[in-house]
């Protein structure tokens, strides 16, 4: 799992990037018990884990980022039904047969996916559901990025037989939000780094290229992948 690329971006990746609708999260939900437990591994800044948490179930978010870790203890302060866990997905320090629910949010294509698999299965209660869930661009290309795959190249790898569901999930970008959102890429360069500043430039022009009455608007879809262990 990615563990370098983010450090230093908790921040921005908190503010800036795009959360998931209600009827995403219901829809998820309405798979498991009242008293499921859920694993979110790959949590990031807790987006979310923290829509779960709302929900009144337990969950563990896993995160192997000591900078996302830290926004993410911040995010999920106000929920005791929320635990934090040092852990990737392919060794996620929790104990075995302890969730009924595991999900990776936007983290998927980050794995090692058979390293990933058998902790699944080390985790999981018998019958457990696994879930991928992201959001992507209608009719986006998908192309492998930074040698890693996308969360639909590596859900469309990692599942044997799921159900989908897709959601629509429109954004609206004031020009700070958009600040932030560029600025939470893994790749895109932190101040001391050099050609910051022409991704500043260059962030700005696209904005001032392409905001509607001060809003950049994206037209997303979160797609989900489901499937039982």
């Amino acid at each position: 799992m990615n563990k370098g690329g983010f450090t230093g971006k908790a921040q921005a990746y908190a503010a800036g990037r795009p959360g998931y609708p209600d009827s995403a999260v219901e829809y998820i939900c309405s798979l498991v018990p009242p008293d499921a437990v859920f694993a979110d591994i790959g949590a990031g800044t807790g987006i979310f884990t923290v829509l779960i948490a709302r929900c009144g179930y337990k969950i563990f978010a896993v995160e192997p980022n000591a900078d996302m870790r830290e926004q993410l203890t911040i995010t999920l302060e106000p929920y005791p039904n929320a635990e934090i866990y040092c852990g990737a997905g392919e060794a996620s320090t929790l104990p075995d047969q302890c969730v009924d629910a595991i999900i990776c949010s936007q983290s998927l294509g980050w794995l090692d996916l058979d390293g990933f698999r058998a902790e699944c299965r080390r985790i999981a209660k018998p019958g457990a559901m696994i879930a991928s869930i992201f959001n992507e661009t209608p009719g986006e290309i998908h192309t492998i990025r930074s040698h890693r795959y996308t969360s639909r190249q590596a859900s469309e790898l990692f599942f044997c037989n799921p159900i989908i569901r897709e959601f629509p999930n429109n954004i609206q970008y004031s020009l700070k939000k958009w600040f932030h959102r560029i600025a939470s890429n893994s790749d895109f360069p932190l101040p001391s780094d050099p050609g910051y500043d022409e991704y500043i430039a260059k962030a700005n022009e696209f904005f001032i290229q392409n905001n509607i009455g001060g809003f950049i608007y994206e037209l997303l879809m979160t797609v989900v992948y489901v499937e039982s262990l």
